[in-house]
């Protein structure tokens, strides 16, 4: 696609043979009738779209995501045109698949477990009291039988352990 903006109309043919491959695959697996005469409508108006704004293609970005956007977007003007094309799934059928209790994948607190769970359990549970809880070192002592030193030094040391862990996910 760079070549032919540069005004190669080989590299540009090249291109739409191919780009129109994937195109039919493409709407090929998305449509539930698998209607020819739609495959073909929808490539030609993909390859036209494309055709219209291919100056509009950054050539810092990947070309696939460019094209399937576009492709996305006469897809679901067909589905607008012709409502038959979509498909519909009961909501009895899919209530399984959504959980009560499931904790959102984004939520903190699920990664703060998963770290801590790294740990051994009075470093995990000296971070709880002390940085979760927000309980003192003499309280959280108090609580786990041991002696206030003993519950800084453990979370002196998980800390530590759990720096050396993220750090060590980042490389």
């Amino acid at each position: 696609m760079c070549r032919a903006l540069d005004g190669d109309d080989g590299a540009y043919q090249h291109f739409l043979l191919g780009a129109s491959k994937l195109l039919r695959a493409f709407f090929h697996r998305k449509l539930v009738e698998r209607d020819r005469a739609h495959v073909e409508d929808l490539v030609q108006e993909t390859l036209l779209a494309i055709h219209l704004h291919r100056r509009s293609y950054d050539r810092m970005r990947p070309i696939g995501a460019w094209l399937y956007a576009i492709a996305r977007y006469k897809l679901v003007d067909h589905f607008r045109k012709h409502p038959s094309a979509r498909s519909f799934i009961p909501i009895d059928a899919v209530a399984d698949l959504f959980a009560v209790e499931a904790a959102d994948a984004g939520d903190p607190s699920r990664d703060i477990a998963a770290l801590l769970s790294a740990l051994p359990e009075k470093q995990s549970q000296s971070i709880r009291l002390v940085k979760l809880e927000d309980l003192t070192a003499k309280q959280a002592a108090a609580r786990m039988g041991v002696s206030e030193a003993d519950v800084k030094i453990s979370i002196h040391r998980g800390l530590k352990k759990l720096m050396a862990l993220i750090a060590k996910d980042k490389t």
